[in-house]
């Protein structure tokens, strides 16, 4: 996290020296406003298509839940089910959110497996870094536009040189924290093949949604592309055949370590 607050620093430095007490005012105006989108946004998170996880509706999924936070060492975290048929799962703040399409495509284990990976997040503090570096990535674009506007030629330059280094810097981060994510959950589960298996079907159902939408004829069915959807000029997020491979090595290691003991 380091890199970021240095990045950041040099382009508020850089905007101070630009603009004078005009940049300062940026500055702290950009922050204040950025700090209040993110308290809205933490109060609104719960939006009408989350249901809260009750035990008695679902009791192996939160006693599931339940045995993997009492590994980690971490408090039972808020469990809520997105009305949702396209898998996906995230976590903020104490929170995990599984959407309902999770349970077409995985078993219950797989879904578990998730929950670790989830949980593994929270448990790395990812829920709380992750706020800060995408918050900072909006600070970083406001001061970088102004700069580009309003700066000489050697201070647009550093300007977008500065820029594009926290693109690079948060890509590497957001990567290596799903890494990190799932190899805590590895160390949570029973059998740790069960992630391996679920990002297996993961990826399996992408490719064929993706096969489906290539191939669309008309159709009384809506289009099962996401709405969510965005196209992405820097990818933060691993891909499957990354995730599985370092999964399978890691697998690997523990079970040659359990062999020693």
């Amino acid at each position: 996290m380091s890199m970021f607050y240095l990045i950041l620093l040099l382009e508020i430095v850089l905007i101070i020296k630009t603009l004078g007490d005009w940049g300062i005012g940026v500055a702290i105006g950009s922050c204040v406003v950025l700090a209040l989108i993110y308290l809205w946004a933490m109060r609104h998170k719960y939006g009408d298509n989350l249901i809260p996880l009750e035990r008695e509706a679902i009791p192996w999924l939160y006693d599931g839940i339940a045995r993997l936070a009492e590994k980690a060492n971490i408090s039972m975290p808020r469990v809520y089910l997105l009305d949702d048929y396209i898998p996906n799962a995230y976590s903020f703040g104490n929170t995990i959110v599984l959407s309902l399409g999770l349970f077409e495509v995985l078993d219950e284990s797989e879904v578990l497996a998730v929950a670790a990976h989830e949980l593994g997040h929270i448990k790395n503090g990812d829920t709380r870094s992750f706020p800060i570096v995408a918050y900072g990535r909006f600070l970083m674009l406001v001061i970088t536009g102004l700069l580009v506007v309003a700066g000489e030629s050697l201070v647009k330059v550093a300007a977008v040189l500065l820029y594009l280094a926290y693109e690079l810097t948060r890509t590497e981060f957001m990567k290596n924290r799903e890494f990190k994510a799932d190899e805590t959950a590895l160390r949570l589960l029973e059998v740790p093949m069960t992630l391996k298996e679920a990002l297996e079907e993961l990826k399996y159902y992408e490719d064929l949604r993706t096969n489906v939408k290539l191939n669309a004829v008309p159709s009384i069915e809506p289009s099962i592309d996401r709405d969510r959807k965005k196209i992405t000029i820097v990818e933060t997020h691993p891909s499957y055949e990354e995730r599985i491979l370092r999964i399978t090595v890691e697998i690997n290691s523990l079970m040659n370590i359990k062999k020693v003991q």
